[in-house]
């Protein structure tokens, strides 16, 4: 029954118009019951994720770096525009050589750099330019047929008349203005300001510039301009002077300083003779190669003898170890020539090195660093410096020229000037304390000179003397050593007269043709000299024997060295390059 009463109240209510229908108070509610899926639940976040990413792919320009397209691209995207974030300096587009890129599609053109300047350029001057894709014209068309489609680089024959005739009267008026035919008021012509005085001083197209009058040099302009000139004037005479090379320098052992900070020149501690009683070498127990020529000469450093110094023909100056390994500390290379001689000083921290390159330059041993360099334009033939303590900063140089030059190394002045001999100056020897010096020279002459003055006091000049190119001072500084090109020694003496000693003669050797170095044991009871065989000779002092003769080169023994602390050992160098030791 309460059924048919909601179908009734449902029909009346149709027919009422949107009046609620009530029901009554004893009527029960309806009963809704909920819809049901017979389908499982599927988590569907996967596939609109999927969705979502296919869609964002087909819209957005497709990547130019990618080898592979996973879906069929539209023309769209093929043909869009690069866009993105992108590093300011990284390339894009024509950079990268694509073809689509910000500023549109690019197109290939075969087209020379000078077609596209002209173009470009007549485009800018006229408004108009050759389309290179075709045979027409783009840009203003009424200009073109008003200048005859001509471009920039093609002046046509009026347009060049034209020119020729504005700049032969611009060369008459200059020429009026200077003939005087107008009146020119005379302020205009000096004013560089004016109109005037731009066509007067008009020399090229760049002379037109107007700028102020030019006033006086200041004092650094000045200044500039002398040094200018000075150097131009070097650079003139540079003929003259010595040949300039850059000083070089390179160190070959382990390291400069030891873990007490002692540097690599400093001498042992514990070297010292161990007696005074000398013995004449035997066997080779030592050779240093390194110079790719001959060794002009060889010095122990002064006093200790830890380290030898060689000059080679290869331009280069070499230090090697004495005591321990053996091996080139330092290599000098400042001349552009063969090294003719090495002198140290007396503590061995400098020495000096002469070159046919026609420098004499002043080292320091431990850095390897050029502290000055004479020249004379002439070949130094000998250096030395004087032995005094306080005058280690007098050198003498003994040239190619007959002088013996004289500078103060500290002020690099030439102080003194010896012009007596006849030829080149090859050796200066130091006697009487320093206070006189005895030189040889290819005159076949010697000649004693009082330190400091130019002036011969003893002139020895036989007619039987051969050229003197050696000469070696006795340990006692009584006697000289001279090597005589006719084979043999020649002793004298260092007293005033300067004598020849005849009772002492050392021959058997052939030098005749070589400045072979002479030396003496330092106890003073051998003389030793090189010889053209490379053979070391030894004599007896006393006797004037020869007391043995060791083989040590091939070619020439030009120098020989006694070691000043190791009574029995000789280091000698040779033409072949090598440098031996023997005990």
């Amino acid at each position: 029954m309460d059924l048919l009463q909601t179908y009734a109240d449902k029909s009346d209510g149709e027919d009422q118009s949107h009046q609620p229908s009530t029901s009554s108070p004893d009527s029960s509610p309806p009963r809704l019951i909920p819809s049901k899926s017979a389908a499982p639940k599927v988590d569907d976040t996967m596939l609109a994720l999927t969705v979502a990413k296919a869609h964002q792919s087909h819209s957005k320009p497709i990547d130019p770096s990618q080898h592979v397209v996973a879906f069929n691209p539209t023309y769209d995207q093929l043909w869009a525009p690069i866009y993105g974030p992108a590093h300011p300096y990284a390339k894009d587009g024509i950079a990268q050589g694509m073809r689509n890129h910000k500023l549109g599609f690019v197109e290939d053109a075969a087209i020379e750099s000078f077609v596209f300047d002209e173009q470009y350029n007549t485009f800018h001057k006229y408004g108009y330019a050759a389309d290179p894709s075709g045979n027409n014209y783009i840009g203003d068309l009424d200009a073109l047929q008003e200048n005859d489609a001509i471009s920039v680089y093609n002046i046509p024959q009026h347009e060049q008349k034209k020119r020729k005739i504005e700049k032969m009267k611009d060369v008459e008026m200059e020429d009026e203005v200077v003939g005087g035919e107008h009146e020119v008021d005379p302020t205009e012509i000096d004013n560089p300001a004016s109109d005037v005085w731009l066509m007067k001083n008009k020399k090229s197209p760049w002379a037109g510039k107007r700028e102020g009058v030019q006033t006086e040099l200041t004092e650094e302009q000045k200044k500039y301009a002398e040094e200018y000139a000075k150097k131009k004037e070097e650079k003139g005479h540079s003929g003259e002077k010595g040949e300039h090379l850059v000083d070089k320098t390179t160190f070959h052992g382990k390291e400069e300083r030891d873990y007490q900070g002692r540097s690599w020149i400093a001498p042992p501690k514990d070297a010292k003779a161990t007696n005074d009683h000398c013995y004449i070498p035997k066997r080779l127990i030592h050779t240093w190669s390194g110079h790719t020529k001959g060794v002009s000469a060889i010095r122990f450093f002064p006093k200790y003898g830890h380290l030898i110094l060689s000059a080679g023909m290869d331009t280069k100056v070499k230090i090697w170890d004495v005591f321990n390994s053996g091996k080139c500390m330092r290599t000098y290379m400042g001349h552009s020539k063969a090294v003719r001689d090495i002198s140290f000083c007396n503590d061995g921290s400098k020495f000096l090195t002469a070159g046919y390159d026609k420098n004499i330059k002043y080292w320091d041993t431990e850095t390897g660093q050029v502290i000055s360099t004479f020249s004379t334009g002439k070949i130094p033939y000998v250096v030395k410096l004087n032995p005094d303590e306080d005058k280690q900063n007098i050198l003498l140089a003994g040239m190619s020229d007959k002088k013996i030059v004289q500078w103060d190394i500290n002020t690099g002045q030439t102080t003194q000037e010896y012009d007596q001999h006849l030829g080149a100056v090859n050796t200066i020897t130091f006697v009487d304390n320093n206070r006189r010096f005895v030189t040889s020279s290819d005159d076949k002459s010697l000649r004693v000179w009082e330190f400091g003055i130019p002036v011969v006091i003893k002139y020895i000049s036989e007619p039987h003397m051969h050229s003197m190119p050696a000469i070696s001072l006795h340990p006692n500084t009584n006697w000289l050593a001279a090597q005589s090109l006719d084979n043999q020694i020649l002793i004298y003496s260092t007293r005033e007269r300067f004598q020849l000693n005849k009772k002492k003669r050392f021959a058997g050797h052939i030098v005749a043709g070589y400045a072979c170095q002479v030396n003496f044991s330092p106890d003073g009871r051998f003389v030793m000299s090189g010889d053209g065989e490379g053979k070391c000779w030894f004599w007896d002092w006393k006797s004037c024997k020869v007391f043995r003769t060791l083989k040590c080169h091939e070619g020439v023994c030009i120098g020989c060295e006694w070691h000043p602390l190791e009574q029995s050992k000789v280091a000698t160098c040779g033409w072949d390059g090598l440098i031996k030791y023997c005990h």
